[in-house]
């Protein structure tokens, strides 16, 4: 599905040159579950956003099927967030005024061909808090009303970062659980990175980076459901 060849990303800092990826070389195959893992510093992050199309490379090739990304204009790389990726943060940047359901409707009303905002919350459980404000929510149920809104237009790619990085283990394993569930129902391309290395476990793929390159990857034939994990 996506294909990034010898991608590098260089950020100018005055006089200093600072290398965020160093000739990156990975693959997305379609309906897997990728954990990519790293300390903080190791270029997950920078990677993470050229695939999603919020950022470009510095040097290498980047196509999504047969579109060249790493050629995109900023009008492409738009389309191509708007109608095939998802993203899910750490900070769940929904906005204060809005209800769960408002929050989410923010997406299929400009997606092709999304889902209703209902069907969305209620995979992931939160049925019971169309209308509630994001403030009235606890930060996993906050975290779920993300997702929902990253599901809602039915993106080829889902990209989580660090997306348990503001919970304690019990709710971040329910999240982790509807992200599993996702990948699962609808056949979701799912990569989610992070420092945690137990989270590994529930990936079908786990992708270790370090100084801006991937130093391991290796498919898991022990994988777990998220339920499983032991924090």
């Amino acid at each position: 599905m996506l294909k990034a060849e010898a991608i590098s990303k260089i950020y100018p800092m005055g006089e200093v040159e600072i290398h965020a990826l160093r000739g990156v070389d990975l693959e997305l195959e379609s309906g897997e579950l990728v954990v990519l893992l790293g300390a903080s510093g190791s270029g997950k992050s920078t990677l993470l956003n050229i695939i999603g199309g919020l950022d470009t490379p510095s040097s290498g090739q980047l196509y999504y099927h047969d579109h060249a990304l790493h050629k995109a204009n900023d009008q492409q790389l738009t389309r191509y967030r708007r109608d095939h990726v998802g993203f899910v943060f750490q900070f769940y940047n929904l906005i204060p005024s809005l209800t769960a359901r408002e929050n989410v409707a923010m997406v299929t009303d400009i997606a092709a061909n999304p889902m209703r905002p209902e069907e969305a919350l209620e995979r992931v459980g939160l049925s019971q808090r169309l209308h509630h404000f994001p403030a009235q929510l606890s930060g996993g149920e906050q975290q779920r009303v993300a997702i929902a809104r990253a599901i809602a237009k039915r993106p080829d790619i889902l990209l989580c970062d660090e997306p348990t990085g503001a919970l304690d283990s019990s709710t971040g394993g329910i999240v982790l659980q509807v992200l599993q569930d996702i990948n699962h129902e609808l056949n979701t391309t799912t990569a989610i990175i992070t420092h945690n290395a137990v989270i590994g476990d529930m990936a079908d793929r786990i992708i270790r980076l370090s100084d801006g390159q991937i130093v391991d990857q290796h498919y898991n034939s022990s994988k777990r459901s998220a339920q499983e994990l032991h924090w």
